[in-house]
Order: structure tokens, then C-alpha cells, then sequence
């Protein structure tokens, strides 16, 4: 069975999987939070409707501006993209026919832009036996002779999050070997921007910030994400990017989102809340659990389960989860479930448990 190498997409995936759609359906594939947008994009739509009519800044301000001033570096640090993946694209052009490092499993975004621009890639594997953590041993041995480093933080699909010490390490080790250091901080907003990496850009040179505003602002419709760097490397990428890429819509959208503290703290106080009670439920069942720092967390079932059994008998109940079968290492055998609203979590913790106990 040919699965979908995205969540998100639920009626591709019954479609791929041959099974009949439900009525009713609670998509826990994809990691856009439940709350919907900030309040202000509805109450400011109609004033939004002018946008349309006339071409958009060609740098995607106001967003671009509003970024580098919410993590105080300059205007020229930042490139605004058609979301994080159309940066991929740029930095996998950069790359092109030279050889990078990506830490399994990864996001498949990451692999797919790379070979079509002929990058060979190294892998760094990461392991459930020792938490899906990177070790400074892993970079060391893996770097020589690669021009860049791909790094998830928090990670996806465990959400296991490498803190700023540990990234200084691997940062300075990538310089000493002349290594680009690809940081994707696409859920980091989760944790906090106490967690990101941003307050070290000019400390370390070498080192490509990739954001994503998809996740904590529910936005995945508009397509917004920006990279951070030295100025040189944000003119040298946006050498690829197409005119216009970034709608007037959602660089003003972009930019609102950004002022919007209160709703962050909200969202990363439910994620909290209910990642937390899934982990306690799931251990309660002899499921493995990643450690998450996120809205989302991988899980294990006990070994004398099937995992495609499982995955099918939820699918017919209208529960979907992102499988693993494109995550290298975790081959299926382990499913990500996004935190949802309180009574759709709880809905997920009955099918799993009416599950357990017949199978």
C-alpha cells in the first residue's frame, strides 16, 4: 500500500489506502494547532479586500520588516518565501551537486528538493533506543566533505528538541569544517523563542534559519515562511526565488500574526496540556512514547500489536494518523498524532484503547 508522503491530505490518503471514506472525520496527520487564526484576520477581512487589487511588494512587506524586528536583526537578514518549503528549494539550488548531511528521519521535503538538484546525500540515523537524540559524535563523523547540515528543532516527527548548548557544539563543529548549518525552527514556536537559535546568527556565520508560519498562526492556506542569515546568503538564495512570491494577503496577514503574544501563549499552553495527557495515557497502554516538546508526539505500539492493522481499523473509524512509512528509521511501525481540541483528543484515546483491548 502507497501511502502519502504528507499529512493533511486525508482524502488522498483513504483513496491511496482503498478504504471507503467515513462520514465524519478527525485529521490528527497534520500539526496545525485547533484555534483557528488570530482573531484580527476575520475582524480586519474586509479591509484586507483592497490587497487584491494591486501587485505585491515584490520582498513580502510588511512581513519581512515585521520579522526582523521581532527577532532584532536586520531588514537585510531576511527573505520571506511562498511558506518554508519554497525555501527548500532555494537552499537545495544552493547545494546544488555537492553533498549534504540529513538527519533520519526528516521531513521529506527536505529530500525531495535536494536530489532534484543532484545533491548526494549522507545520513545521520537516529534511534528510539536512545531517544531520537543527535549526538556531537554524529555531526563530527558525517560532515567531512559536505557542504551543508540539515537539522529539525524541535524534531519532526519526535518533537525531541536539541537545546542551545548542544546546537552551539554542533554549530562550531560545522564552521571548523567549513559546513553550512540548515536550521528548520518550523515548530519552535511551540516551545518558545527562548528555544531558537536566533540570538546566535552573528556568532555563528555559517549558520540558515528556516521558519514557518503555518503552525502556530493556522495559517497553512496562505503559504508564508522566511529564512534568516547573513545578509550575503539571504541575497544569494533569494536569487532563486520567483517575483512576487509572497501574496499581499498574507504579507499583511504575516505581519499581524507576529504582535499576536497572548494567542501564542494560549496555543503553547494547550499543546502543553494535551501532549502531556496523551504521554501519560499511551505510557498507562505500554506504548512508547517520543519526548516532545511540541504539539505533537510519535507513538509505539506494544510489539505483539500490528501497526497496519491498527492504522487501517482507524482510518474506518474516521481517526486518521500520520503514519511512518516515509520516516526512514521508523518504517511504519510508528504514528504521529497532532494535539487537537480537548473532546477530539479524547475521541483518540477511546478508539486506541477499544482497539488495545480486542487486538
Amino acid at each position: 500500500m502507497e501511502l502519502p508522503n504528507h499529512g493533511a491530505n486525508p482524502l488522498r490518503l483513504y483513496k491511496q489506502a482503498g478504504i471507503s471514506l467515513p462520514e465524519k472525520i478527525i485529521d490528527f496527520s497534520e500539526n496545525v494547532h485547533p484555534f483557528g487564526p488570530p482573531a484580527f484576520l476575520k475582524e480586519q477581512w474586509s479591509e484586507m479586500y483592497s490587497l487584491i487589487g494591486s501587485y505585491p511588494d515584490p520582498d513580502g512587506e510588511p512581513f519581512r520588516t515585521s520579522a526582523a524586528h521581532f527577532h532584532q536583526v536586520d531588514v537585510e537578514q531576511v527573505a520571506t518565501g511562498n511558506g518554508a518549503a519554497e525555501v527548500f528549494t532555494w537552499l537545495a539550488r544552493r547545494y546544488r551537486n555537492q553533498q549534504v548531511v540529513l538527519v533520519e528521519p526528516a521531513f521529506s521535503e527536505y529530500r525531495q528538493t535536494l536530489e532534484a538538484e543532484h545533491v548526494k546525500i549522507q545520513t545521520i540515523q537516529l534511534h528510539s533506543e536512545n531517544a531520537w537524540t543527535l549526538t556531537r559524535e554524529n555531526v563530527r563523523n558525517a560532515i567531512p566533505g559536505c557542504s551543508a547540515l540539515y537539522i529539525c528543532n524541535p524534531h519532526n516527527p519526535t518533537g525531541v528538541l536539541i537545546h542551545i548548548e548542544m546546537l552551539q557544539h554542533i554549530a562550531k563543529t560545522c564552521l571548523e569544517d567549513n559546513c553550512e548549518l540548515v536550521l528548520d525552527e518550523a515548530f519552535i514556536d511551540f516551545v518558545g523563542e527562548e528555544a531558537s537559535f536566533m540570538p546566535f546568527l552573528n556568532e555563528f556565520p555559517n549558520v540558515i534559519i528556516v521558519r514557518s508560519m503555518t503552525k502556530m498562526y493556522a495559517i497553512p492556506g496562505l503559504r508564508l515562511g522566511y529564512v534568516v542569515s547573513q545578509t550575503e546568503i539571504i541575497k544569494q538564495l533569494k536569487q532563486g526565488a520567483a517575483h512576487w512570491n509572497v501574496n499581499a494577503l498574507s504579507a499583511s496577514i504575516g505581519a499581524g500574526c507576529l504582535k499576536q503574544s497572548d494567542y501564542r501563549e494560549r496555543v503553547i499552553k494547550a499543546a502543553i496540556n494535551e501532549r502531556e495527557k496523551m504521554q501519560q495515557f499511551l505510557a498507562m497502554h505500554h506504548c512508547e512514547t517520543t519526548n516532545s516538546a511540541v504539539n505533537f508526539l510519535s507513538f509505539k505500539l506494544p510489539e505483539s500489536k500490528n501497526a497496519t492493522a491498527f492504522f487501517t481499523d482507524l482510518l474506518k473509524k474516521g481517526i486518521v494518523l500520520r503514519h511512518t512509512e516515509s520516516f526512514q528509521g521508523m518504517n511504519g511501525q510508528w504514528f504521529r498524532a497532532g494535539m487537537k481540541l480537548p473532546n477530539n483528543m479524547e475521541k483518540l484515546r477511546e478508539a486506541i484503547s477499544e482497539w488495545l483491548e480486542v487486538n
